[in-house]
């Protein structure tokens, strides 16, 4: 069963289209993405609350991913989804609010994290592979796979959160809970390479750009209904689709965070002048069985694009979908934590727990660093404190956001500056 997915990702809006009479009728020219206009706003922001020192483990009723769950107290009582002033969240991971003292949880945390390259192939109208001037119209992510692995995502690094060598996204949850817990305290990706999947788009269903030596392909635009549709299966016993092979053959668990890893496959809505989608994390909810005591099984996954230099502006490139999606699992995995309406610097306006959106398209969003001998661009990302409205912050150095300090204050909380 689909679960409801939500563009809770990078997101850039196409200003001109570019087309010329030389292309196919589908074949885009690169610059659609180059001119892609991100919005930027910058508001004020008032003083505030506090973050609850204390959790509980595990989501009742539910079958998924290792989770704990706690609350910030925010006064927001302009906001139409306002029902007291406790904004309750759930987070990857063991609570690290543990005894008295709150000496946090004592070691690491695991989690299985399977990352599987996805083959995406054009069909023309009679339902057979689409042929471009240099061959098929195919785009394999095979080859991004040990370039991921061995990106800040999966491999350890320092930072400032941490004493030991970390990932990208245990550092940033450890910045939020840095003052709340002790060094033990990590919840760590152990990633595992899975074979290929792939997915045939429909024609009528997507846009292509060639490579300057007319092989495919540069990028691919596809729509985000039918990819969506591609991926998830439509029953729980479904065989069909990417995920479908994965739950039914015990490839991945309800336990796992699993990556669809593409190679510059993009998503429009509805029209390529409304793209693109980089990325988006979800789950597939399934139904339980007298096996797992009838729990719902949420697979928690993420689908993200690996993304060539210079398609886009700001810096995008590699990794930067994969760490705005996966620090978004770790704060909301369940795609279900609400705050205060809140108006971020980029002039996005939402009610969720979305770290990445918050800074996604600002001018210094991207934290350039250099790993085994490769130079990766994951994207900064807000802090719990920026959305509990925290003054002053009681994150690690008193941050609003991480690894960088691009947020200097806490959310503005703007309803109805939102309509």
């Amino acid at each position: 069963m689909r679960s409801l997915i939500r563009p809770v990702l990078l997101t850039a809006a196409l200003s001109v289209l570019v087309t010329s009479s030389a292309l196919a009728a589908d074949q885009v020219d690169r610059s659609v993405l180059a001119s892609a206009n991100p919005m930027f706003h910058v508001p004020t922001a008032p003083a505030g609350t506090h973050i609850a020192t204390q959790g509980n483990n595990g989501t009742l009723g539910v079958d998924s991913v290792v989770n704990f769950s706690s609350y910030f107290y925010a006064e927001a009582p302009q906001d139409p989804l306002y029902f007291g002033f406790s904004w309750p969240y759930t987070m990857v991971g063991r609570s690290p609010f543990q005894g008295e003292g709150f000496e946090g949880f004592e070691g690491p945390t695991f989690i299985d994290a399977p990352v599987v390259p996805v083959t995406v192939t054009l069909l023309d109208q009679n339902g057979n592979v689409r042929q471009g001037p240099k061959g098929p119209l195919v785009q394999s992510a095979s080859a991004l796979v040990q370039p991921t692995l061995r990106s800040p995502v999966f491999s350890p690094t320092f930072y400032t959160s941490s004493n030991f060598p970390t990932q990208f996204t245990d550092a940033v949850q450890r910045a939020s809970f840095y003052n709340l817990t002790n060094q033990g305290w990590h919840t760590l990706l152990v990633p595992r390479v899975l074979k290929p999947q792939n997915i045939s788009v429909p024609y009528g269903f997507y846009a292509y750009a060639l490579n300057a030596d007319g092989t495919c392909c540069d990028f691919i635009l596809v729509d985000y209904n039918t990819f969506g549709a591609l991926l998830f299966p439509a029953t729980a016993t479904d065989m069909t689709t990417p995920l479908g092979i994965l739950e039914n053959t015990g490839q991945i668990n309800t336990s796992s965070i699993t990556t669809l890893l593409f190679n510059n496959i993009y998503l429009y809505e509805g029209t390529l002048s409304q793209c693109c989608v980089l990325g988006y994390h979800s789950y597939d909810l399934e139904p339980g069985s007298a096996k797992n005591g009838y729990r719902e099984k949420r697979y928690v996954m993420n689908y993200s694009s690996w993304i060539s230099p210079g398609l886009f502006r700001g810096g995008l490139a590699d990794v930067t979908a994969l760490s705005h999606e996966l620090a978004e699992t770790f704060a909301d995995p369940f795609v279900a934590n609400q705050t205060p309406i809140w108006l971020a610097p980029n002039g996005v306006c939402q009610n969720n727990l979305e770290v990445g959106d918050v800074i996604e398209n600002l001018p210094n969003g991207i934290h350039t660093m250099t790993l085994n001998g490769a130079t990766y661009h994951p994207q900064n990302v807000a802090l719990l404190q920026w959305f509990a409205d925290t003054t002053p912050s009681n994150a690690v150095g008193g941050m609003y956001s991480y690894p960088d300090p691009v947020l200097t204050s806490p959310a503005y909380y703007a309803n109805g500056a939102c309509q």
